[in-house]
């Protein structure tokens, strides 16, 4: 049992953000039921390659752990459904653009509130629900640069760039997985249900701290340093001879460990580099330095050279690599799961350790309206009302 076992959750989010968030709650035990629109269901479904046996690798991954049910809510007997499912859920999850809901008649304030008080709204949007960019749609490219993460990202004097990963999504679905917890929480005190909400702006915006404490204390902006930190060094990249390692001297003993590793002792008492600011100021003399000894052994060697000497050092490794190394199998990190129609496949696993009420993947993602049939059942439908709604088009 996940230590979110008997919660519900109805999820009207899709793409990337929201989802995140669902997949959370569902590795951790909630019953999440994942409402899809028709015709087409969630827009990662048409992210058709990659593609395993014709179901979509992105949705896959995003959706494992969660129930399915493939709803109309432009007809009435499809909003009737997603009502009655709200209607004892726990929570409900949407990333809709201000106002959608509203017009469906599924508004929080006007009836969802009403309809089931305990109930928590989580609402993810790509601005926030108030201020002057309310009305504007989100995404995460778009929030990377407005955020400022795509100034600070890449070389210093190349183009900007935005982070490999979709931070500013990936980072909203956990801060709203979050607030739907705490809201949990204080629902045990209060027995009122609330509306969460967080957007992908302040997902984006959290991720600069460290160039917020510079602004604040400086008023200057930082730029793009690559890998390098912006606080400490030496911490950063090196080129080796046959691929590159991350070394990360991110303080004073750390730094006279990396000094005598690499045969330079004498770089310690070396005025450019004696305190972490004297080797801020002089990084453009130090990291060739560092460089011209790391080029000359391979990776390997320098991981167990720079380990052995209680160097923080690791590999710069691609995906494949992360996926099939010991210490992330070990951790459950990967995991598989049978899918209905692609059979075996593999899915990231949860990123959260339970020692009482561990959590965990046990259902892969659905396929479109897979459960409908069960859902449907479950909220007292009979099998006559279930085709009629089939042939009104407002389920599949």
């Amino acid at each position: 049992m996940g230590p979110l076992e008997g919660i519900k959750v109805i999820e009207l989010a899709q793409i990337m953000a929201g989802p995140t968030c669902g997949m959370l709650l569902a590795d951790m035990g909630a019953d999440v039921i994942k409402v899809e629109k028709l015709p087409g269901g969630d827009d990662t479904r048409s992210y058709s390659e990659p593609s395993i046996k014709g179901e979509s690798a992105a949705f896959m991954v995003l959706n494992r752990n969660k129930r399915g049910i493939a709803v109309n809510l432009k007809t009435p007997g499809g909003l009737e459904v997603v009502k009655k499912l709200l209607a004892d859920a726990d929570v409900v999850t949407e990333n809709y653009r201000k106002g959608t809901l509203e017009k469906l008649g599924l508004g929080y304030d006007d009836v969802l509130q009403k309809l089931n008080p305990r109930l928590i709204y989580c609402a993810i949007s790509g601005y926030g629900r108030t201020g002057p960019y309310a009305d504007k749609p989100g995404f995460d490219l778009i929030l990377q640069g407005f955020a400022g993460i795509m100034s600070v990202t890449g070389e210093p004097g190349r183009q900007p760039v935005k982070s490999g990963t979709s931070i500013a999504d990936i980072n909203a679905g956990i801060l709203a997985a979050l607030g739907i917890c705490a809201a949990l929480q204080a629902r045990e005190r209060t027995g009122k249900g609330q509306v969460v909400e967080t957007s992908l702006m302040e997902a984006a915006v959290q991720q600069m701290y460290w160039q917020a404490a510079i602004y604040f204390a400086t008023g200057a902006s930082s730029g793009p340093t690559g890998s390098a930190h912006i606080l400490t060094a030496p911490y950063q990249a090196f080129p080796t001879a046959d691929g590159w390692i991350n070394i990360g001297g991110a303080n004073q003993p750390n730094w006279e460990r990396i000094a005598r590793a690499i045969g330079r002792p004498e770089l310690i008492d070396d005025p450019r580099f004696k305190t972490n600011g004297d080797r801020m100021r002089h990084l453009d003399a130090l990291v060739p330095l560092i460089a011209e000894r790391t080029k000359t052994r391979p990776s390997a060697e320098w991981i167990r050279e720079f380990e052995t000497a209680g160097v923080p050092v690791g590999p710069i490794n691609n995906i494949g690599k992360v996926l099939d190394d010991p210490q992330v199998k070990s951790r459950e990190m990967l995991v598989e799961v049978e899918h209905s129609t692609v059979g075996t496949t593999k899915a990231t696993g949860l990123p959260i350790k339970f020692s009482e009420t561990p959590g965990g993947v046990t259902r892969a993602a659905p396929t479109l309206g897979e459960h409908t049939d069960e859902v449907l059942a479950s909220l007292g439908y009979s099998d006559s009302a279930v085709a009629q709604l089939r042939r009104e088009g407002a389920v599949a």
